[in-house]
């Protein structure tokens, strides 16, 4: 699947389709995502919840030297040996551009492939930036 996204830069207010403002973000973004995300550093989280909604476990997944994060198969038998019946990404994106890159793409896709042959349903990607987040889900790319 080929996404064609304008070329990086930040924010441009509302003509970035699935971008959530700061100040209209739920609490699961404010509350719980935002404060784990460094400013200098890429991180991502992979947050676990059962059949009601309720969080069970949260996977951090650091940034390599090379910047890009990536997800140990550890992490996911954390996450999904407790038995997620849903999982959230999110990451942050330093350089304060909220537009996917092809790898979040690409991880996505991935992602969502792996978790439907388990039966594990994966809500939203979100990339976290100072003045907001984008939503995979929002922008129709899950």
């Amino acid at each position: 699947m080929a996404l064609a996204f304008p070329p990086a830069r930040p924010f441009d207010g509302p003509t970035l389709s699935g971008f959530v403002d700061r100040d209209a973000e739920d609490a699961v973004a404010r509350d719980l995502l935002r404060a784990e995300f460094p400013a200098d550093r890429e991180r991502l989280i992979l947050a676990g919840f059962d059949g009601f909604g309720r969080l069970m476990r949260i996977e951090c997944c650091e940034g390599g030297i090379d910047g890009r994060c990536t997800i140990a198969p550890a992490c996911w038998h954390r996450l999904i040996g407790r038995g997620a019946a849903t999982v959230l990404m999110a990451h942050n994106h330093p350089s304060g551009c909220a537009y996917p890159s092809e790898a979040d793409l690409t991880a996505t896709g991935e992602a969502m492939d792996f978790l439907r042959r388990i039966a594990v349903d994966l809500t939203d990607h979100l990339i976290f930036v100072d003045h907001g987040h984008f939503s995979f889900r929002r922008a129709q790319l899950l």
